[in-house]
């Protein structure tokens, strides 16, 4: 659980797959973040979670001008729009972590946002998809649904 003004309350299991992941890679504490994707189930509260972790975070979305000019100058950028493979080269630079928890179909297969066979050249750290956020997403759900239980216990008295 985690806490945020004086409340508590469980983190969306998607943004905190996305947080552990690139916390395996290293602090997120000073880090530049973009966010591409300002959806209320993943993009907006990964950007607070960001937030609260210490890293500076910029959220970009279909109405801001110029994203590349933003996420390429980051750190980490995490991609969750459900546009399978629509960001390429264009988007990313040299040495950078991208968290892609992109979720949409191409010709009946499981695709991310990340045009990953665009970026095959460059020094990036690249989540799959499949295999990446999803998986881990789906055992905190299991994780979140377990701290609920536990709450609603204490609750009970038990």
């Amino acid at each position: 659980m985690f806490l945020a003004n004086h409340q508590r309350f469980i983190a969306p299991a998607t943004p905190r797959a996305c947080i552990a992941l690139a916390e395996s890679q290293g602090p997120l504490l000073g880090k530049s973040v973009v966010v591409i994707g300002r959806g209320r189930t993943v993009g907006k509260p990964l950007a607070n979670l960001l937030v609260n972790a210490g890293a500076t975070v910029t959220v970009c979305h279909s109405a801001t001008p110029d994203i590349p000019k933003f996420s390429r100058a980051a750190d980490i950028v995490f991609v969750a729009t459900g546009r399978p493979r629509f960001f390429g080269r264009d988007y990313f630079s040299q040495g950078q972590l991208v968290i892609d928890a992109g979720v949409g179909f191409i010709d009946g297969k499981l695709a991310g946002d990340v045009d990953a066979a665009a970026l095959e050249d460059l020094d990036i750290r690249l989540t799959p998809v499949p295999g990446g956020v999803g998986p881990l997403t789906s055992i905190l759900i299991l994780e979140n649904l377990l701290l609920l239980i536990e709450h609603a216990e204490r609750g009970r008295g038990g």
